[in-house]
């Protein structure tokens, strides 16, 4: 039997998994991602995290046939590194991954995506619903999609297409994203942003009452959440989020067309209900054309972990009828 190997690497955790040819996982490790005092350190981690995954399984990680990354970016492609993460020390400008997992493995067959792309990989492999034209889009600390179109994954000439957290939604700019940039979805409805986007509202809805602990410095998009239902001023918090996150749902529609969207990351994997639901019914006077099918993923957390899987068992495709490495 063949066995293959995923990772996916995040600014808190890094997991690695083998899976045999069916993408059954066999076994999976999580370490911790390092926050220093390099990049090589991160690499370190991801290798260790490998090789555990491995002996876990019985086995050595020569007998990995291929690999799958799904990671945070920016990604170098040609270097096969991500580079200058945003979401780690700046100590740490540059992880190698494709060269150091390619020697541990003994393959050349590694394949880097952005952890949005891998999880589209990841739905094309495992879902029931997996058409050629399909989305996954994440809103979690950061808002994302990984794109498939006529069956042909986007990645970009440098692994980067995907980032609809950064489209303009609100052309007023009234927030300012973590970028340096105003109106930009993520802005308002990432789970870092939401806190503060929730404090902007408040100055102006006055008259709504509310618990909310707005000037908490723990306060939270779980907060809002928490109290949508019971309290009026959080309704109004998770109305105003519904009415972004449908605005960036539509780009993504008349941009790429798919048939399905899956919905994951945090903030959607824990509220869906408040999240997903009012995304599918607002599109119908939002879209011109052609109106996805909007899920939660079925894939949970593993979405990435699973993508980067399904990568390395299809040469980077996710497409089951894909020649297997």
């Amino acid at each position: 039997m063949a066995y293959y190997a995923g990772v996916d690497l995040g600014a808190t955790n890094v997991r690695a998994a083998v899976a045999d040819d069916e993408g059954d996982v066999v076994s999976v490790h999580r370490a911790n991602t390092p926050n220093g005092p390099t990049g090589i350190a991160v690499t370190e981690a991801v290798l260790e995290c490998l090789r555990e995954a491995c002996d876990a399984a019985d086995l050595d990680p020569t007998q990995i046939r291929a690999a799958g990354i799904g990671s945070i970016g920016p990604l170098d492609l040609a270097e096969g590194a991500v580079d200058n993460p945003a979401n780690l020390p700046d100590t740490i400008d540059r992880i190698p991954l494709t060269g150091p997992v390619g020697q541990l493995i003994d393959s050349d067959s590694v394949y880097l995506h952005n952890d949005t792309v891998a999880g589209v990989i990841g739905e094309r492999f495992y879902s029931d619903r997996n058409p050629d034209d399909m989305v996954y889009l994440t809103i979690s600390s950061g808002i994302g999609a990984g794109v498939s179109v006529d069956g042909q994954v986007l990645s970009g000439w440098d692994g980067n297409a995907g980032e609809v957290g950064h489209m303009v939604v609100d052309p007023r700019g009234r927030r300012t994203c973590g970028c340096g940039r105003e109106g930009h979805w993520e802005a308002y409805c990432s789970g870092e942003n939401i806190p503060e986007y929730a404090k902007l509202l408040a100055e102006d809805a006055g008259s709504l009452d509310t618990q909310l602990p707005l000037d908490d410095p723990d306060f939270s998009a779980v907060d809002v959440f928490e109290a949508a239902g019971e309290d009026e001023f959080a309704d109004h918090v998770v109305d105003q989020l519904a009415h972004w996150n449908a605005l960036g749902v539509t780009n993504i529609a008349q941009a790429y067309a798919p048939l399905v969207v899956y919905v994951g990351g945090a903030v959607a994997l824990k509220n869906e209900h408040l999240v997903v639901d009012p995304i599918r019914e607002r599109l119908d006077d939002l879209v011109f054309n052609n109106v996805p099918d909007v899920q939660l993923t079925t894939l949970g957390d593993d979405v990435v972990l699973k993508g980067a899987i399904a990568s390395a068992l299809t040469g980077g495709t996710g497409d089951r009828t894909s020649s297997i490495v």
